[in-house]
């Protein structure tokens, strides 16, 4: 069973990844979108979406650090204080994760709708990523003192076409289960809402800035004329 799930799921991942991207891309181009549903309709909402976004690109961040540059992240996180400082803050932010999707997906409960299954599939695909990455940062701890000399190599493996399933054959099954589930996200990004982290509008960073005026119909006089 390990030798299927991390030796021959992720490959199947990518394979349907890319087919979709490129379907979606040339036939489907103008569906991409996450469909947001009022984001400022009210406080809860709003840092709902704020907790859920930022926390989760700050984690991927870390992520992204310990599989391109491990011996950075190994040599910076050398000292205990600066490993428990950075532990600390990661669980934080996935808690912080975890709290922002419970809201967005309460929020999706009135607006069944507009929520199709895929939606609720991927929703639920989130939140037990989240979860389970909260757990191995709760239970498997100095995770970035481990994960450099342990995930990144099958990683890597996996790159070079020779999976080492022997690296991750014996880890808790939290992070199987987090590992597993990443490259089923991977493979449903073209297929579902998911598709707009692709297409992030990096063109905001350099636009103008736009003025948006309101403008309010006047009312109309006694006569019946404005």
């Amino acid at each position: 069973m390990d030798a299927f799930l991390f030796g021959v799921v992720p490959y199947l991942s990518v394979a349907v990844l890319l087919v979709g991207l490129l379907r979606r891309f040339r036939a489907m181009r103008y569906t991409v979108t996450s469909a947001s549903s009022q984001l400022l309709e009210g406080r809860l909402q709003y840092w709902g979406s704020v907790s859920w976004h930022y926390a989760i690109l700050l984690v991927l961040g870390v992520h992204l650090a310990a599989i391109f540059l491990p011996g950075a992240v190994t040599r910076l996180l050398s000292g205990p204080g600066r490993l428990l400082a950075v532990e600390a803050t990661g669980l934080a932010l996935g808690l912080t994760a975890l709290w922002g999707l419970v809201v967005l997906g309460l929020r999706r409960v009135p607006l069944r709708g507009t929520t199709g299954w895929a939606d609720w599939a991927v929703l639920a695909l989130l939140l037990a990523q989240v979860a389970t990455g909260v757990w191995v940062a709760s239970t498997a701890r100095w995770g970035l003192a481990w994960f450099p000399h342990v995930a990144t190599p099958w990683l890597g493996s996996l790159a070079r076409l020779a999976p080492r399933v022997d690296l991750v054959a014996n880890l808790p099954w939290a992070f199987k289960v987090h590992a597993v589930n990443a490259f089923v996200l991977i493979a449903l990004v073209p297929y579902t809402r998911l598709a707009h982290v692709v297409v992030a509008p990096v063109e905001y960073l350099w636009r103008l800035p736009q003025v948006v005026i309101w403008r309010r119909p006047r009312p109309a006089a006694p006569g019946g004329t404005p």
